[in-house]
């Protein structure tokens, strides 16, 4: 091979070499920063094809997606009360600005979650710190996940982070303290349990004496009806009985012995003492007499 064809070729190869090592792609989920000397010389944060100096300059990519940081072991916080409590978290973040990430944190996401641990942490400790048990695990969650991400994001913004989310996905009360809660709401049941039931028995004893006293009242206002009725029905007849034998007297002094007599002969072994000529034998000594 001639030797200028050769020097050409050398050349070309050389040329590609440049070239390659000029030329990179940011992709749409990366940002890229150009250093010059170390010194930091363009943010790329489109994506495409981008240049670069050879040898005086490099690039570092950073991940533009929305990441997670989600705690391994549960963080133990304090409530209003001094009580403590096992709170279970994650964060979402991002990088917003790649510039001031770099010089915050040199770019070590590594550092940067510790950064942003510490800070949500913090703001936890601060929102549970003002609220009772009963708030933190039912009645202010979704307050105080709002707050934590509205203060943990205005703190992050000075390192060119971005917090979207804090999240709490569990809040529980240590093994020590639940067996204490747990009785405490036991005792607690139990005694509502009795109040309603010493409530159920007095309203029981209400309603059966008012049923007694008005059973009472209705039987005595019955035999008053009664009576009423059957001394009208006694007058009634005693009139009647009235009007016929007085239109008879004979008869009615007859119809009253004979009542007496069936009164007195009921059993055999009565015994009645009287004179022959009484009164009392008007009837049976003239019964047959007369027409």
């Amino acid at each position: 091979m001639p030797r200028h064809l050769s020097f050409v070729v050398s050349v070309l190869f050389a040329l590609a070499a440049l070239l390659g090592a000029s030329v990179f792609t940011v992709d749409q989920r990366q940002y890229a920063i150009i250093f010059q000397l170390g010194e930091i010389k363009e943010v790329i944060s489109e994506p495409g094809i981008a240049f670069k100096w050879p040898l005086i300059q490099n690039v570092r990519l950073f991940d533009k997606r929305v990441l997670t940081l989600d705690s391994v072991e549960p963080e133990r916080f304090l409530t209003a009360e001094k009580k403590p409590v096992l709170v279970d978290s994650f964060v979402k973040w991002r990088i917003h600005d790649v510039r001031q990430y770099y010089i915050s944190v040199n770019g070590d996401e590594m550092l940067a979650r510790t950064r942003l641990t510490q800070t949500v942490n913090s703001g936890l400790r601060e929102e549970f710190g003002r609220r009772t048990v009963h708030d933190v695990v039912s009645g202010a969650r979704d307050s105080i996940m709002t707050e934590v991400q509205k203060k943990a994001d205005a703190d992050m913004r000075a390192i060119g982070v971005e917090i979207i989310d804090v999240r709490l996905k569990r809040v529980d009360l240590p093994p020590e303290v639940s067996e204490s809660v747990y009785s405490r709401m036991e005792t607690e049941r139990k005694r509502v349990a009795n109040e309603l039931r010493s409530q159920g028995a007095a309203e029981a004893e209400k309603i059966r004496a008012n049923a007694d006293r008005q059973s009472e009242i209705i039987i005595a206002e019955a035999y008053r009806d009664a009576q009423k009725i059957k001394g009208e029905g006694d007058a009634r007849a005693a009139s009647i009985y009235g009007k016929a034998f007085g239109a008879n007297p004979e008869f009615y002094a007859f119809y009253r012995s004979l009542e007496a007599y069936r009164g007195s002969f009921k059993s055999k072994s009565d015994v009645l003492v009287l004179e022959p000529n009484s009164e009392f034998f008007k009837y049976l000594k003239n019964s047959g007499r007369g027409k």
